[in-house]
């Protein structure tokens, strides 16, 4: 049986929403415009080409959030669920080990943004560590309150941080040149190479689709809300996304694009005028630090629910008054703090970039299992239910984009991503002897 949370402790639509939004847009989409000016204005459809294969995960996990309405740690759920607790377990330690490493480089980055107002942040690696570690257990106390305290504070930092992209996207519309459009393929090769480029560089956009289904059993009327949040933060991160490249690549012309640092805050100042660089880079400040936030949350909830299972250590199933998982939220604090601190310490950067690359895999796999997953769920769960070339197709779809997406991520993460799965299998082992043993 769930365990029972009060209404009032539970996550809503607008909470749940804000969620997948503010886990999705992070600081890096700040920087996006000039990563992909080098393309041309391709660069657009291969924000549609990635949006159209998040839409397909999105609907996998609707679909899914309504099949097991209670489930908490949403992708390890539906795959232990679907296709067993040795699949549910590899998902869940890939997939753990990622947001500590994600939230460590989310850090980085606010650190990094942050020395627009305070320079000595750029300077001095003691300063930056401190304010690093100040800001992961700040937000580390703040979810300990309960999850609608940190779910109130993702609602505000996300209202913050998609407010200066969309004055930038909305206002840039009236600046925009058709001129800056063409070259519409500036990357010397063909159409569909380029677009097959932009597209991988833009799908990395949308990691973190699957938020709100994480806290399912945190949620109110899961039913309805995780479905409805999924699919809404879907859209409204895909119009902030696509609008905001529309009028950048529109305003500056892509020579300048290239060579710009804040591309963002360079259209910001063309629009309006030279103090909206300030409220850009504290947008991106905010945007880190909502993105860190909602990491957070997440990663007290994917711990909790594999040692609720018995598949982890029983400290993570441990709750506070608030009904909190707070154990696994220190521990993956501690974590996340050994990581960023690599990041400022010599002759560990290698090795913390290299644990970035590992995580980069173990967030997409559990996409495509989620995917194939859903039709053994669903065949169990509404074996009576019609629809079912539609559902087939797009399952098929989810897990096509997302194989897509594995490949496109590179040898380097496949070979060492798969690496860092199998690492995981002994303490599988251990916990299954266990769990058996008990």
């Amino acid at each position: 049986m769930p365990e029972i949370i009060p209404e009032k402790n539970k996550l809503g639509l607008w909470t749940s929403t804000s969620l997948v939004i503010g886990n999705m847009i992070g600081a890096g989409i700040f920087l996006m415009p000039a990563a992909m000016a080098s393309f041309g204005s391709i660069g657009l459809l291969g924000w549609v080409f990635s949006a159209i294969g998040s839409f397909f995960l999105a609907r996998v996990f609707s679909n899914l959030s309504k099949l097991l309405p209670h489930a908490t740690g949403g992708p390890y759920a539906y795959t232990r669920d679907g296709l067993g607790d040795f699949i549910g377990f590899l998902v869940a330690w890939g997939y753990y080990l990622a947001v500590a490493c994600a939230n460590a480089a989310i850090t980085i980055s606010f650190v990094s943004a942050l020395s627009t107002f305070f320079p000595v942040l750029g300077s001095s690696s003691i300063i930056a560590v401190i304010t690093g570690l100040c800001s992961i257990w700040l937000l580390a106390y703040i979810n300990t309150l309960g999850i609608v305290a940190g779910g109130k504070l993702q609602l505000v930092t996300t209202i913050l941080k998609v407010l200066p992209l969309l004055l930038v996207a909305v206002g840039g519309l009236f600046f925009i040149k058709m001129a800056n459009f063409t070259p519409f393929n500036a990357s010397g090769s063909s159409i569909v190479s380029a677009l097959q480029a932009t597209a991988t560089m833009t799908m990395f956009a949308f990691i973190g689709i699957e938020s709100a289904t994480v806290p399912a059993g945190s949620v109110a009327n899961p039913e309805k809300t995780v479905a409805r949040a999924t699919m809404l933060g879907l859209l409204i991160t895909t119009f902030v996304y696509i609008l905001g490249s529309v009028s950048v690549i529109g305003i500056i012309p892509a020579a300048q694009l290239q060579k710009s640092l804040t591309p963002y805050a360079d259209t910001a100042v063309i629009i309006y005028g030279d103090s909206a660089r300030y409220w850009v880079s504290a947008g991106i400040a905010i945007a880190a630090f909502g993105s860190l936030n909602g990491w957070t949350l997440l990663q007290g909830q994917v711990p909790y629910a594999i040692s609720k299972d018995k598949l982890f250590p029983p400290i993570f199933s441990r709750t506070n008054k608030k009904g909190v998982p707070y154990m696994g939220i220190i521990i993956s604090s501690v974590m996340v703090s050994l990581f960023m601190t690599m990041n400022y310490t010599k002759g560990l950067v290698a090795q913390f970039k290299f644990l970035l690359l590992l995580s980069l895999l173990s967030v997409l796999i559990p996409y495509l299992l989620s995917a194939a997953a859903y039709l053994v769920i669903r065949v169990r769960k509404t074996p009576q239910a019609g629809g079912w070339a539609g559902a087939v197709a797009l399952a098929v779809m989810a897990f096509g984009y997302a194989l897509w997406a594995i490949a496109g991520a590179g040898q380097e993460a496949v070979y060492y991503g798969f690496l860092l799965l199998l690492a995981g299998i002994p303490f599988y082992v251990w916990a299954a002897f266990r769990k058996n043993a008990n």
